[in-house]
């Protein structure tokens, strides 16, 4: 730890992520190493990502019962073509417990910007060749023709609303997305200020079910 803030020029972190629930570790020990990290000022809060829900409810009830910091986020995979993980087993432990959520892989690697139409696009990056493999799908297609109405409507990106999507989601604190240019970096920006209507939320769950 000393090495890392030593690296990162700060006196403490205020996001610690346990990135993997290691399952070969008790619990109780992986949240009593955080908890003196706190206790230390070295971290502010610790999150969790790539947890089990099964897992996680019990990490939050040996915080509780042992006195421990308790993981006060989740990070999960969650767009609008990856739902059912999350929906129907994170998410009400989440609700439950009032975590913040911080998805990643919102965009669904890019697919969801409507940038993989065709096979041929997986030409276009790196990654590109397992998001057509995964998404460029009768269901995946659906999904773009429902981003490109609402677009279209909104007179802004599908990337905005597929964004704006998650946003409205109640449970959702922020999608995690990334940028390699300033152009792009206003668009997911701007898709903080687009506000979806009932019907077109309904309208891409219904798209993506």
């Amino acid at each position: 730890m000393e090495d890392s803030l030593r690296r990162l020029q700060t006196d403490y972190i205020d996001l610690y992520q346990a990135h993997r629930d290691d399952q070969d570790t008790p619990l109780a020990e992986t949240l009593s190493a955080f908890d003196s990290l706190i206790k230390e000022g070295k971290v502010r809060a610790i999150g969790a990502s790539n947890y089990s829900a099964a897992r996680l409810q019990q990490a939050l009830e040996i915080s509780e019962a042992e006195g421990l910091a308790r993981y006060e986020n989740l990070q999960p995979e969650y767009n609008l073509y990856d739902r059912q993980p999350y929906e129907s087993e994170l998410e009400p432990v989440v609700s439950q417990h009032g975590l913040g959520v911080i998805n990643y892989y919102s965009l669904a690697s890019g697919f969801l910007s409507g940038k993989y139409r065709q096979p041929a696009g997986a030409s276009k990056s790196q990654r590109g060749q397992g998001v057509v493999e995964k998404y460029l799908n009768p269901r995946g297609l659906k999904i773009l023709a429902a981003l490109d109405a609402i677009a279209e409507a909104h007179r802004v990106s599908p990337t905005q609303v597929a964004l704006a999507w998650q946003i409205a989601r109640p449970s959702i604190t922020a999608p995690i997305v990334s940028a390699t240019s300033l152009t792009q970096l206003d668009d997911l920006v701007a898709a903080t200020r687009l506000t979806l209507t009932p019907q077109q939320i309904e309208q891409l769950a219904d798209a993506s079910r």
